[in-house]
């Protein structure tokens, strides 16, 4: 065997001896998909969770996801772009 040669151990080894340990790795935490969504307007909960995806509005306040029902964002449009920046226009 040539000189310098750890006996035995190979070149996976030598890496993984050299990758962070599992304690060293950042924490990530993921959400979970909301189990029951309600309009905070209204109060009223979809029929088709899939559907309600795509059709309402949903938003953060005070750190937390709230959803609108779509015919709330429409009842109210105007309202919230009278919110906005002028930068959005």
């Amino acid at each position: 065997m040539p000189e310098g040669w750890d006996h035995g151990e190979t070149a996976d080894a030598a890496d993984a001896a050299d990758a962070p340990d599992a304690a060293d790795a950042p924490d990530v935490t993921v959400e979970a998909a909301p189990t029951a969504m309600a309009c905070a307007t209204c109060g009223a909960t979809p029929a088709d969770m899939a559907l309600a995806r795509l059709t309402w509005a949903r938003g953060t306040e005070n750190g937390h996801e709230v959803w609108t029902c779509d015919t709330c964002s429409r009842r109210h449009l105007r309202s919230i772009e009278g919110k906005l920046d002028s930068s959005w226009w």
